[in-house]
């Protein structure tokens, strides 16, 4: 698959902020930070305006936002590709545009808390990662404005030797004198760790010996500041550590950007999922186990499903093609094929002039328009209507409307996966059971007004 240098210019690590503060919520609000309790965390954009990753630089304008959130979703489109065809699966490659940095920073994060006594952390979280890891007081290279993790002051922590299960389970392990050492590359960046040992307390739940990686050099922009813990489905990635406790299964609702508090949730372990939830089958990819691909049949607007080639949206362990659904990709990213015939379908109902492309996104009004419902047809069978909220983009201050979903690669480039991204996700309940290898869909407020 031949992946291209990104054609527009990115912007600076703090990316992620309010379209325009003036645009999207009053300039005198009030941040509250409700307790985590039992097995549910409370969740938070990174880059919203309550949270201690917001940048303190604006944006001059809602285009260069868009601009920068676009670039930042391709990288990480290119990314998870690099992942889904990789042979094996353990090491993984992006190509990096001369002078640009590419940025594929998850956009939310829980308050996770590591060792004995805990020190706290803001880690993102990811559904394409197994891996966990926090930055070590001895990091080179990790950010010097972030909290760090001390090994010297927890009691409980420990490095795991070289020759453990765990060793064999870390991509391109080595050994570090007797301490199991590894790296790998997350985006754009190259991560060096030891596979270490403590205490992961989460909510009202302690994991007493959670593996994970203590960061000692990072090279490159693109790693969360404070940590990651993966929520993919290999063998070191949450889920298996915790199958004990939580039997694979977990739920979040995501709350948008412009949310003011941690109103969304990421509910740990069967007990108190939703018991009516449309689902459909998940699938594995042993190529790429940690990526949740589902069986997306077709995309209906309005009322008229969309004429795609079964091809766009085939499930190919081979080539890593198909559908998966991401936490870590803003907006959603359909292949060539599907993505052309959604367009185009959605422009004929909104029958209004087009405005100049704005941010990359090709489909966008400076009129008022009547949006049409978009939804997305899953075998099971399970569909997923979006109302406007999760279709399109407004802004009150320029009065423009666009469409908030792109085509998977540029033109002339052949990408082969679509991902359901987490702006299509915001305001449902998405239930991840692994044992009974479904994935859910119910609408949930989880966005605070």
């Amino acid at each position: 698959m031949a992946i291209l240098p990104l054609p527009l210019p990115l912007m600076s690590l703090f990316f992620f902020l309010l379209l325009l503060s003036s645009t999207c919520i009053a300039t005198t609000t009030t941040c509250t930070t409700p307790a985590d309790h039992g097995s549910t965390l409370h969740i938070i954009h990174a880059f919203g305006p309550c949270s201690p990753l917001h940048p303190t630089s604006p944006f001059p304008s809602w285009a260069s936002f868009l601009t920068s959130q676009n670039d930042r979703d391709a990288s990480r489109l290119q990314f998870l590709s690099s992942l889904a065809t990789a042979g094996g699966g353990h090491r993984s490659f992006v190509p990096i545009a001369p002078g640009r940095q590419l940025l594929q920073i998850p956009n939310y994060v829980v308050r996770a808390r590591v060792g004995s006594p805990p020190q706290s952390f803001l880690a993102a979280l990811d559904t394409s990662n197994d891996a966990a890891w926090f930055p070590c007081s001895s990091c080179v290279g990790c950010s010097s404005a972030s909290a760090s993790f001390s090994p010297s002051l927890s009691s409980t922590f420990r490095q795991i030797p070289c020759g453990s299960p765990q060793c064999s389970q870390v991509p391109n392990p080595s050994c570090q004198i007797s301490s199991c050492a590894f790296n790998l590359t997350y985006g754009s960046s190259s991560v060096q760790a030891v596979l270490s040992q403590d205490s992961l307390s989460l909510a009202s739940d302690v994991i007493n010996t959670y593996a994970f990686g203590c960061l000692q050099k990072v090279t490159g922009s693109s790693i969360p500041p404070q940590g990651l813990l993966g929520l993919g489905r290999g063998p070191l990635s949450f889920l298996s550590q915790t199958k004990n406790m939580y039997a694979s299964t977990f739920s979040y609702c995501l709350p948008s950007f412009k949310s003011l508090n941690f109103s969304g949730t990421l509910r740990l372990g069967p007990k108190g999922q939703p018991l009516r939830i449309k689902t459909t089958p998940l699938l594995f990819n042993p190529r790429r186990s940690s990526f949740y691909y589902v069986n997306m049949t077709g995309i209906r607007v309005g009322r008229r499903v969309v004429p795609i080639p079964a091809s766009a949206l085939a499930f190919d362990t081979a080539t890593g093609a198909g559908t998966i659904v991401d936490s870590g990709t803003m907006f959603t990213r359909l292949v060539a094929p599907a993505y052309t015939a959604m367009r185009d379908e959605f422009r004929r109902r909104v029958a209004a002039p087009l405005a100049p492309p704005l941010g990359g996104f090709d489909t966008c009004y400076n009129v008022s328009v009547a949006v049409p419902t978009v939804t997305f047809m899953f075998a099971g069978p399970m569909e997923v209507t979006l109302p406007e909220e999760n279709v399109v983009i407004h802004s009150t201050a320029g009065g423009i409307t666009c469409l908030a979903m792109a085509a998977a690669a540029p033109e002339g480039v052949n990408s082969v996966l679509n991902v359901i991204a987490n702006m299509q996700q915001q305001n449902h309940r998405v239930l991840f059971d692994v044992p009974n290898a479904r994935i859910g869909f119910s609408r949930e407020r989880c966005t605070a007004a």
